[in-house]
């Protein structure tokens, strides 16, 4: 028998000493745990290492705290670096909820109403062609429930070369491609899960507020939340140490794996409103707090429970490419900028988020203050046909925490 060692293998054993070397369970609380994170945690290493993870990390949140974590793997592959409990991920669409919830503030100061068309803030969406009737018909609510037949990806004539940036960066670039845009269908009639949209609705809060967007959600949610360590686009030179790079596990054409480190920084460009949140879990714990309303005076003063509950009435049964789940698994509805799932009898509120090979989730039950996070920094492209996801079997755990 050969005693060559392939890089495939070597891939393999690098991973599986990851996770025997680096995965740390810390639990910060006397009381009981849900047995359902419990299960969480035992399935947390397998999954990773069976899926050639590099590094990631799970926590619960009790009020706004963790309570317990685990981490996994490195942040850095080439520095040695492991993931910690302040190891920075990137949030990718968890970040709608944040323009959801800046949307609804300005709501709630009568600068604008649900009911109103997004053309009326955003007027060169006229430009698409949409032959279900007139643009003006789409509203705002519809942007923040999927509803409205907007695209899903951003950019559309993307070739995958080199020099492509990673997304559009400016504006005027989204607005010369809305003329070769449709709606796909009558708007209001159905789930179709849109990226541009929330870059329609950042524009229309900058327009509203003369700040840029990413200033507007500092100042107006994560300063007064404290939540310090979230930012957008590239990393404040004081959290550069915590940053988690980001990978892609591909196979050559010898049919080897090779991880590809992205690096710590990228561009989202214009996108940034619908998937650029930067932060450590203890901050998305935070955020959690403010959803679960741990702090009254403080959450009232950023958002209005009563507003919140109305994010969370559903709007639409969510589907993906117009199929919906299969009738053995739990029907998932939509609110306005929050997924919503029923575990246990309870409502149970987040969202999911995937860009540059992270793949991340947060969950929560606003009626008793439980959460659960998990980050994970690997996209793997190699998989075989069938083979689950590590992020496919841990969020579809991490729901069950909460039955």
């Amino acid at each position: 028998m050969s005693r060559m060692v392939t890089l495939q293998q070597r891939v393999a054993l690098g991973l599986f000493l990851a996770s025997t070397l680096f995965a740390v369970c810390t639990v910060h609380a006397a009381a009981a745990l849900p047995a359902g994170w419990n299960k969480l945690t035992s399935l947390f290493d397998s999954a990773m290492a069976q899926d050639h993870m590099v590094g990631g990390s799970i926590a619960l949140v009790r009020d706004g705290k963790i309570v317990a974590h685990r981490e996994f793997g490195l942040a850095d592959r080439t520095a040695g670096t492991r993931v910690t409990a302040d190891t920075i991920f990137h949030w990718a669409s968890n970040t709608k909820t944040l323009n959801a919830i800046g949307v609804m503030q300005l709501r709630d100061r009568g600068l604008l109403s649900l009911d109103q068309p997004i053309t009326r803030y955003v007027p060169e969406l006229r430009r698409v062609h949409n032959a279900y009737g007139s643009m003006d018909a789409i509203t705002i609510a519809m942007l923040l429930s999927h509803t409205a037949g907007f695209q899903d990806s951003t950019w559309p004539y993307k070739q995958g070369v080199s020099w492509e940036p990673f997304e559009p960066t400016r504006w005027e670039q989204l607005v010369a491609m809305m003329p070769y845009q449709e709606i796909g269908f009558a708007p209001g009639s159905r789930f179709s899960y849109s990226n541009p949209a929330w870059i329609y609705l950042a524009h229309m809060v900058e327009a509203l507020t003369d700040d840029p967007w990413e200033y507007y959600i500092q100042k107006n949610i994560f300063s007064p939340l404290g939540m310090s360590r979230s930012f957008f686009n590239t990393t404040p030179p004081n959290l550069t140490a915590q940053r988690s790079h980001s990978y892609g596990v591909r196979k050559d054409a010898a049919g080897n794996l090779v991880v590809d480190d992205y690096g710590a920084e990228f561009d989202p460009g214009v996108t940034i409103p619908n998937g650029g949140w930067n932060a450590p879990l203890a901050d998305v714990a935070t955020y959690i707090g403010f959803l679960t309303g741990t702090n009254h005076a403080l959450d009232e003063s950023v958002l209005e429970h009563s507003t919140l509950e109305e994010m969370w009435q559903p709007r639409v049964t969510v589907d993906w490419d117009g199929d919906s789940k299969p009738a053995s698994q739990p029907v998932q509805k939509m609110g306005l900028g929050f997924f919503l799932n029923e575990r246990g009898g309870h409502r149970i509120v987040g969202h999911t988020g995937g860009q540059n090979g992270y793949s991340t989730f947060y969950y929560c039950d606003p009626a008793t203050g439980l959460g659960v996070i998990g980050a994970i920094n690997t996209g793997n492209g190699a998989r075989d046909a069938g083979a689950r996801s590590a992020f496919g079997i841990l969020h579809e755990q991490a729901l069950k925490v909460f039955e």
